[in-house]
C-alpha cells in the first residue's frame, strides 16, 4: 500500500522537516499550514500542500476525506510557553479543540490512519533530582498552558486509541533545535553571533537564564524518531524522545562562540528571564530506543555547526 502522510503544522520548524523526510523516502506528502504563502512552500515530486485551521472541524475532516492518509503527523499547534501564558485561551483552542477535531474526524474514516502525535516533555513540569532522566511513568504536572494543552493531547490521544481503536502513537519529545529554528536559547545564540559577525549588531549577546541544563536534539533525529515511533512504535503508548546528554545553557553559548569565531560581550538581560524556569529537563530514551531501534546521531558541536551555517546564509 503506498504511503499516505498528512503532516499537520508543515510551515513550522519540525513540521517542515517532517515533510522533507519523508518526501525523501518516497512517501506521498500532504502538509496542512494554518498561516503562509502556498507559493513559498518546496516544490518537489509527491509533496502539496494544503491550508487548514485545525480549530475549522469542518475543513479538517474535509481534508482528510479527500486525501486519506495513511499516517498522520500532528504538529500543528501554538508550541511557546512564552505565548500561553501572554495568550492562554488562543492556546488552547489550538491545541486542544485542534486536536479534538482532528481525532473526531479521524475516527470516522473507513481506514483508521496511524496518528503520531507531538507531545511535550513540559507535561512533566518540575521532576525531582532522583527521577532524572525521567521516564514515561512519571507524574504529568505541568508548569503552564502550554504544558496543560499537551497532557490533554496525550490523554485525547490514548483516550481514541482504547475507545476507538485509532492506532495513536503519542512523543514526548524534549528540548529540539536545528537550521531554522527560533525562539529556543541555542538559535538565539546564533542569530546574533551571526549578526555580530555581519556588522548588523554591537559585539554583545543578550542572554536570559544560563544555569538549566537541556539536552537538544538534533533536528533530524527528531524526525526520524516520528518516522520510527509510526513505523515501528506501539499503539496506545508514549515515547520520551530527547538527546542522549544534557549542557548547562552557558556551556551551549560558549561552545556556540568558539564555533562561530566571533568575540562578544556576554550580558543577561530581564526580558528573557521566564516566570518559572526547570532546574533541568532530561528524558530516559531507554523504551524507544528498545521498541523501535532508535537512537540520536548528531553531536551538539555538529548541530549548532550546521544552525550558523544555516543562518549565515539566510542573513
Amino acid at each position: 500500500m503506498k504511503k499516505i502522510a498528512l503532516v499537520t503544522g508543515a510551515e513550522g520548524f519540525i513540521g517542515s522537516h517532517m515533510v522533507k523526510f519523508l518526501q525523501a523516502r518516497g512517501w506521498n506528502v500532504i502538509g496542512s499550514y494554518l498561516q503562509g504563502d502556498a507559493a513559498s512552500f518546496p516544490r518537489l515530486p509527491n509533496l502539496r500542500f494544503t491550508q487548514c485551521d485545525l480549530r475549522n472541524g469542518q475543513r479538517v475532516t474535509q481534508i482528510l476525506a479527500e486525501y486519506q492518509p495513511t499516517h498522520l503527523f500532528h504538529f500543528g499547534a501554538q508550541s511557546l510557553p512564552t505565548v500561553s501564558w501572554s495568550d492562554p485561551v488562543t492556546t488552547f483552542e489550538s491545541n486542544i479543540m485542534g486536536s479534538l477535531h482532528l481525532f473526531e474526524a479521524v475516527r470516522h474514516m473507513k481506514r483508521l490512519p496511524v496518528v503520531v502525535s507531538a507531545c511535550s516533555s513540559a507535561e512533566y513540569g518540575h521532576v525531582p533530582a532522583w527521577a532524572i532522566p525521567v521516564t514515561e511513568e512519571q507524574p504529568l504536572q505541568p508548569l503552564h498552558p502550554y504544558g496543560i494543552s499537551k497532557v490533554c493531547l496525550d490523554l485525547l490521544a490514548r483516550e481514541y486509541f482504547l475507545d476507538y481503536s485509532i492506532p495513536a502513537v503519542n512523543v514526548r519529545l524534549f528540548n529540539t533545535t536545528g537550521p531554522g529554528k527560533t525562539n529556543d536559547a541555542p538559535s538565539d545564540f546564533v542569530r546574533q553571533l551571526i549578526r555580530i559577525k555581519k556588522g548588523l549588531q554591537p559585539p554583545v549577546i543578550e542572554v536570559g537564564n544560563l544555569q538549566p541544563r537541556r539536552a537538544f536534539l538534533d533536528v533530524s533525529d527528531t524526525v526520524r524518531g516520528f518516522y520510527l515511533a509510526a513505523t515501528k512504535g506501539k499503539r496506545g503508548e508514549a515515547y520520551n524522545l530527547c538527546a542522549a546528554r544534557t549542557y548547562q545553557i552557558s556551556e551551549l553559548l560558549h561552545n556556540a562562540i568558539r564555533l562561530s569565531g566571533v568575540q562578544a560581550e556576554i550580558r543577561p538581560v530581564p526580558r528573557l528571564m521566564r516566570p518559572s524556569d526547570e532546574r533541568i529537563i532530561f528524558g530516559s530514551t531507554r523504551k524507544i530506543r528498545r521498541e523501535t531501534g532508535w537512537r540520536p546521531l548528531n553531536s551538539i558541536e555538529q548541530t549548532l555547526g550546521s544552525m550558523l551555517e544555516y543562518w549565515n546564509g539566510a542573513m
